[in-house]
């Protein structure tokens, strides 16, 4: 009788430690299952998103091509025509040369500057240099016509990135200046580069700002940097103190 018993006992535990086992097995299933859907809809989303972002930035940058295109022909024929019209003068009437000689310069230097900001908008003229090359001739276009004080640093080496990855480094290169010369009241802005890997760092001396409330801040461009940056799996990293200036750094992951 006590066998029987014994064995009964022996007999439930073993049903129900398979009960267990089950249970146990079934409920691992179901969070691994609930972890790769979370998973599969988190990175749907990730792709979502950068659909969305590779969309707008392919409308700004068709955008800005058409810009650089007006600019050249429209803006830069006019401004040739001008000049045009001024030399004539000066031929016809020598005694108005001291007169329109200031004129002439000053048609000419703003036509420079037209086709120099023409170059920079147009993504083509962009794909046709180094990207550390792309972004030295801009640094040098931005010191002709600044007060900031701009310096350039860069190694010997070159980076061979792809079309759309030194298409939004360039851009966001030019968010960052656009930050600093419009917001940081700097007067000196350091550019450095490493080529292998990738890696960009703006600083500036100016009055900075507080990082924790960087994404509520107004006609900044962060958000813009940032996805920017995520479309190529590129790194951003912000760090600006109220008084010491500002740093962006941008780097390949």
């Amino acid at each position: 009788m006590r066998d029987n018993i014994a064995y009964g006992i022996i007999t439930g535990l073993l049903f129900f430690s398979l009960l267990v086992l089950f249970c146990v097995l079934m409920i691992r299933l179901y969070i691994k299952k609930i972890k790769n859907y979370t998973r599969l809809i988190y990175q749907k989303d990730l792709d979502y998103q950068k659909a969305i972002n590779t969309a707008i930035i392919e409308t700004q940058e068709q955008m800005l091509t058409n810009i650089s295109q007006e600019l050249h022909d429209d803006a830069g024929q006019q401004l040739t025509y001008i000049n045009f019209f001024i030399e004539n003068a000066r031929l016809d009437s020598p005694q108005l040369s001291e007169v329109l000689d200031p004129v002439s310069d000053s048609v000419k230097i703003l036509s420079n500057t037209i086709r120099d900001i023409s170059h920079s908008l147009n993504n083509q003229v962009i794909l046709q240099q180094d990207i550390v090359k792309a972004i030295e001739a801009e640094a040098y276009r931005l010191q002709k016509n600044s007060r900031i004080t701009i310096k350039f640093s860069k190694d010997e080496g070159q980076k061979n990135l792809g079309t759309n990855e030194k298409i939004v480094v360039y851009r966001i290169f030019q968010e960052i200046i656009n930050n600093a010369l419009k917001h940081s009241d700097a007067t000196e802005i350091h550019i450095e580069i490493n080529s292998g890997p990738f890696r960009m760092m703006v600083r500036d001396n100016g009055k900075g700002f507080d990082t924790a409330g960087m994404k509520d801040r107004p006609g900044m461009g962060l958000s813009n940097i940032a996805a920017r940056a995520d479309m190529i799996d590129f790194r951003v990293a912000i760090n600006s103190v109220s008084g010491k200036g500002t740093t962006v750094i941008i780097s390949e992951k």
